[in-house]
């Protein structure tokens, strides 16, 4: 009897858990991986260059316009593009993609690159 008690709650811990590993870091069918901070476009950049060097990522340069900036990364055979998009002047949506051999993405150095960030914001 307990055992059936048992089953019947699994799928509502699957997905609760999946509900809850969702909150913070969002992706697409294309794999991009974006994440919204309550934070000035220059401080979550200052912060996600602090990440890209504790991982041991080389940034190039990248593009400026008035509201989104962009940096490019590079890891082994991964082409990483970072984007930043000023919604208001204190909150900044950032946008990672992680290329592995031009058609593949790597979904999980992209989000690995938004955690770091967030842990360097906090760390400030």
């Amino acid at each position: 009897m307990a055992c059936a008690a048992l089953n019947a709650c699994a799928p509502l811990a699957v997905t609760a858990a999946g509900v809850g590993g969702a909150t913070a870091v969002n992706h697409t069918l294309t794999g991009i991986t974006y994440r919204t901070f309550s934070e000035p476009l220059p401080r979550v950049k200052s912060a996600s260059l602090r990440a890209l060097n504790r991982m041991g990522l080389k940034h190039s340069s990248g593009q400026k316009t008035d509201y989104v900036e962009t940096i490019n990364a590079k890891a082994n055979d991964r082409d990483i593009e970072i984007q930043f998009e000023s919604l208001t002047p204190s909150t900044t949506r950032m946008r990672v993609t992680a290329r592995s051999g031009g058609l593949f993405y790597d979904s999980a150095t992209a989000t690995e690159i938004i955690l770091q960030t967030e842990k360097a914001l906090g760390s400030g």
